[in-house]
């Protein structure tokens, strides 16, 4: 009994057990990245199914066809017309076609302030109250003037015009459709949206005159050519990684699938069903996801649990604009069947092509291994740092002698005891208020960036980056050099200092793979190697090269880098960032602001420290009695 206890209480020293944390982290790591390169095999992906029986897709027969396609064209001349009007007069006329149609019509005025831009403009909208219906609930036809990339959307203007007038002879409609074109893609529909819940401000945004019923799903068109077409690209990236519900996206893939139509997803123009292309689309799924920013109108509403995707036809073909409008007919048809919102099937998935998916319950524990292997260092490091530094494992019989014998103590556990050295039970004092104060100062400063690339004028912004980027190159060094100076902290210092980074970091992060996997999943994955930093001051050559990779992976470096890759403008990219916040209540720059710069930041900071030397102080022969 003797023997087993003292071995219980020397096993908590076991320099095999203490040494175990890191492999584990970086085990943690190694299969988090191979969990999400195997989902897209098909042992662990599925193909996607409709949960929703009611939806009943492409069962009915659709009649937009014929004389429908005389009406387009004459709605498309119009459209075409008022190509250089301003909003006001496309409006006007807009009014005049909705009226005549028999729908009533209402317009709503906004004006947003971002990053030292206005953006103003009228929304016009139409109702056609379901003959069958009591006003209870509606589905939304968008279609904005122009598109996200600023150009005309002469044919999904003209198509939800003739697809007004169609609708309004049937009296099948159990639901309100309400028609909506809006004066943008980015800042119209989210002032719509916003006033139709009652959630504007109303010194920047008009009320809406006319309401109906609780928004069931959103259909955005984004047709702006005027040629055939081949297939359907279908976007339904929302806000903050948020997600339509997945039977939505599967009606639309029924119903095109019946009618001859392909469908494709993030821009996958080519899909082979290959391992290669699955894992592409996933991996683009997750960069739109983890940006969190709008990808079109359609994303203004899945904040508010309306299910939306915006349809995009593409490519030489012989599909026409007649199929396009059978393609929304018949999703409207199946939407009129709901009897509630959807929710059976998932809202939380990675798609690997339109017919095949992950759910969250196969692609979490990805991000969640990612995320732990921070934990798991910083508990390491938390009893580490309870360790009395200058310990020894000799007992007293093995003493040498004129050698300082080692201090005993009793163990006690029931009716058991054990002599061991005092050190194996000894618990260090740990110095809190040095390490916290840092931790939770890097923390703060998050708050500048945040603030100063939300608040800055679009002129300022690439200047103001470049110089946050310069200063934010050797302001490590400087800070470390601080620290040095004034608070001289020993190795046991910046042991806590990296404990309560890596806590919070993967406290954050653990959490956020919950509500945006994609986002935790890549700021974990580039503050890996923070597991493993640490002050080297005796081996400068080494320091130098690890603050440059470790300066590599920064918050700036990645954001220049990704600017780069895709040819985009900084100011740009910080001007669609400041637009997001403002506007569409983003929040990735509270992510990568106060969550991976400031790791990053005391990553550095841990790296160019420089630790003074502890003294250990000696002790008596005197024997301690301590319970286990």
């Amino acid at each position: 009994m003797v023997s087993l206890l003292s071995s219980s209480v020397l096993l908590r020293r076991n320099p095999l057990i203490l040494k175990l944390p890191p492999y584990l982290s970086f085990l943690c790591i190694v299969i988090g990245v191979a969990w999400l390169l195997v989902l897209p095999l098909d042992n662990y992906s599925r193909r996607t199914y409709i949960s929703e029986n009611a939806l009943l897709p492409g069962q009915v027969h659709t009649y937009f066809a014929g004389s429908d396609q005389n009406v387009f064209r004459g709605y498309k001349r119009e459209v075409d017309a008022l190509e250089g009007s301003g909003n006001i007069e496309v409006n006007d006329k807009l009014e005049e076609f909705f009226k005549a149609s028999g729908l009533k019509v209402a317009r709503q005025s906004y004006e947003y302030k971002s990053a030292g831009e206005t953006y103003a403009g009228e929304n016009i909208y139409a109702i056609l109250h379901a003959p069958r219906g009591d006003a209870t609930e509606a589905i939304v036809l968008v279609g904005a003037w122009r598109n996200m990339e600023g150009k005309l959307n002469r044919s999904g203007v003209a198509l939800i015009l003739t697809l007004a007038r169609y609708f309004k002879r049937w009296s099948l409609w159990s639901k309100d459709i309400i028609f909506l074109v809006t004066a943008d893609s980015k800042a119209g529909p989210q002032a719509w949206v916003d006033a139709y819940h009652d959630t504007h401000q109303s010194d920047k945004v008009d009320s809406l005159p006319l309401k109906s019923g609780a928004l069931q799903g959103a259909v955005v068109i984004d047709y702006p050519f005027d040629h055939r077409f081949q297939d359907i690209h279908i976007v339904y990236d929302g806000i903050n990684g948020q997600l339509p519900n997945l039977d939505l996206l599967n009606t639309v893939v029924s119903i095109s699938g019946h009618m001859g139509i392909g469908t494709s997803l993030q821009q996958m123009w080519q899909h082979s069903d290959s391992y290669r292309d699955r894992l592409q689309t996933m991996l683009r799924g997750m960069l739109n996801q983890g940006l969190g920013h709008a990808s079109g109108p359609h994303s203004s509403f899945i904040p508010y649990h309306v299910d939306a995707i915006t349809l995009q036809p593409f490519g030489e073909g012989w599909q026409d604009e007649m199929a396009m409008g059978r393609v929304i007919e018949s999703t409207f048809r199946s939407l009129n069947n709901l009897l509630e919102h959807l929710h059976q099937s998932f809202f939380f998935y990675l798609l690997m092509q339109a017919d095949r998916f992950v759910s969250i319950g196969t692609y979490l524990p990805s991000a969640m291994l990612v995320a732990v292997n921070f934990t798991i260092m910083a508990i390491f490091l938390w009893v580490k740092s309870g360790s009395p530094s200058g310990m020894s494992s000799k007992v007293a019989s093995t003493v040498q002698a004129g050698e300082k014998k080692t201090p005993l103590a009793i163990v006690k556990e029931g009716d058991g005891k054990a002599l061991v050295p005092e050190a194996i039970t000894a618990v260090r004092e740990r110095e809190l208020f040095l390490p916290l104060a840092v931790v939770a100062g890097s923390q703060f400063l998050g708050v500048l960036p945040l603030y100063i690339f939300n608040h800055t004028p679009e002129a300022m912004l690439h200047p103001i980056f470049t110089a946050f980027a310069s200063i934010n190159g050797f302001f490590p060094l400087i800070l470390s050099a601080l620290l040095t100076h004034y608070f001289a902290p020993t190795a046991h210092h910046y042991t806590l200092i990296k404990t309560f980074s890596l806590l919070l970091l993967g406290l954050f992060l653990s959490s956020l793979a919950t509500l945006n996997f994609s986002l935790a999943f890549l700021v974990g994955l580039l503050s890996a190697p923070l597991t493993y930093i640490q002050p080297l001051p005796t081996r400068p050559i080494v320091k130098g090269v690890l603050a440059v990779l470790l300066s590599a992976l920064s918050p700036t470096t990645v954001l220049v880098a990704g600017c780069w890759w895709w040819e985009l403008g900084i100011g740009s990219v910080l001007k669609e960032a400041a637009f997001g916040w403002d506007v569409w209540g983003m929040t990735t720059q509270v992510v990568v602001w106060c969550v991976w710069w400031p790791a990053w930041l005391v990553g550095m900071v841990l790296l160019l420290g420089n630790p003074r030397e502890e003294k250990v102080e000696g002790a008596g022969n005197t024997i301690n009695t301590v319970k286990a």
